[in-house]
């Protein structure tokens, strides 16, 4: 090649372009081909739905059909209530569409101290810390907290917010048997007594909707002189005289030193948070990464969670209306002849388990089919490999409403085997 022919962008000795050895998304591959099998099966995909229109907390148009909605976490119905729809409008006008920058530099506005003020008002502490989302919460405070040289304890069941936020600290991570407060014990004897222990546990789980026996663990926790954090994510707003969540319910509130949650389930919007009496608790707005490189959330938002906190504390009528709902539909699909997660309802959700996942998509579709909405669970999300539908409930689902569920779970379990086949 001639000094001429050599472009101005380019030198005589570039090397041409070499493919990949490795196409960096070939390790799915094994999950694209079962996702294509499971498609070209007829099925609609599971999680590609599409809410066309959404028409209350508990009915929404899919595929121009009005479907009931049992899988939203939707648990007190605030999404559509006037006085928070009301408020997020108000700020949006107010303080416009975002933030755009971190609650440590430019975006704190009244918004966001006001919802840490609710949330203070809400659980009775003296510290509250609002985050960009639940996922976000769980993230910074637990790897914030136990850092190298420490320990983090949790439920083998614990959610991947909380499994990630073990990945991105350094300490030592130790699993226990799911809700085993003697495996919590001999775990906690057996690690070092000098190092800092956290000790990580959700009130409700979120996949089986079973509870968490805490009075036991936090009192085995305290006694190996671990901190103690619960995930209130599925407990808040049904759980507790106040709504606080199962710790409340459970009578453990002046031993817990944190409480996670997040506004995308009860409070009806998105974000997370964590409330904490500890003294020192507001040095994690400085040392906490997924809080302090975030954007804010949008004041609109920030303003709908304050207003929806402040109703959930005095909403004891929707709190035993949802519990009138949970014990009706688990009898009723107990009684129809399907296996559920709990013997008996401990939560707003109701896990159907299936015996795999062609029965799971196949019931999951007869129920569309119909017009019930529910979510599909498969590993790795589920525990012990289960394959299963679950239901959440909702405050604002009529008493019509659910038994219209179970009939539409009857003629789907029926159509699909996964009733009345003897099996």
């Amino acid at each position: 090649m001639t000094e001429a022919a050599v472009t101005p962008h380019q030198t005589a000795i570039d090397p041409a372009p070499v493919a990949p050895e490795r196409d960096l998304l070939s390790k799915f591959d094994a999950l694209i081909a079962e996702r294509q099998a499971l498609i070209d099966t007829g099925v609609r995909d599971p999680f590609a739905i599409v809410m066309e229109k959404v028409l209350s907390p508990t009915l929404a148009i899919i595929k121009g059909r009005e479907t009931i909605l049992l899988g939203t976490y939707n648990y007190m119905g605030m999404t559509f209530d006037p006085d928070v729809v009301a408020a997020g409008k108000a700020a949006l006008d107010a303080f416009g569409s975002g933030t755009t920058g971190s609650r440590v530099l430019n975006g704190t506005y009244s918004p966001h101290k006001d919802c840490e003020e609710a949330l203070k008002e809400f659980y009775g502490t003296d510290h509250a810390m609002v985050f960009s989302t639940g996922y976000q919460a769980n993230l910074g405070i637990i790897s914030t907290l136990a850092g190298k040289g420490e320990y983090i304890i949790l439920d083998a069941d614990s959610h991947a917010s909380i499994y990630d936020g073990c990945g991105l600290g350094n300490a030592e991570v130790v699993r226990f048997r799911h809700n085993s407060v003697e495996d919590l014990d001999k775990r906690l004897g057996r690690l070092p007594k000098e190092p800092g222990k956290l000790v990580v546990l959700e009130g409700v789980y979120s996949m089986l909707g079973d509870i968490a026996p805490l009075p036991e663990m936090v009192a085995v926790a305290k006694k190996h002189g671990a901190m103690v954090l619960v995930d209130e994510a599925h407990g808040m707003g049904f759980f507790g005289p106040n709504g606080r969540g199962v710790y409340e319910e459970q009578g453990v509130a002046d031993d817990v030193d944190f409480v996670v949650g997040t506004f995308s389930k009860s409070v009806g919007t998105v974000g997370g948070f964590c409330v904490s009496n500890h003294p020192k608790f507001d040095v994690m707005r400085l040392v906490c990464r997924p809080y302090v490189f975030t954007a804010s959330l949008p004041p609109s938002v920030v303003a709908t969670a304050a207003t929806s906190i402040r109703k959930l504390r005095h909403a004891a009528d929707k709190r035993a209306h949802l519990w009138q709902n949970s014990r009706r539909l688990h009898g009723g699909l107990k009684d129809l002849g399907f296996t559920l997660g709990t013997d008996t309802p401990q939560s707003a959700i109701i896990a159907v388990i299936l015996h795999d996942q062609t029965q799971a998509v196949a019931m999951w579709q007869a129920l569309l089919e119909q017009g019930l909405y529910v979510n599909m669970a498969r590993p790795p999300a589920t525990p012990a490999g289960m394959f299963l539908l679950r239901c959440s409930l909702c405050a604002e689902h009529t008493a019509e409403q659910v038994e219209q569920i179970i009939g539409m779970f009857d003629a789907a379990g029926r159509a699909t085997g996964a009733i009345g086949s003897g099996t």
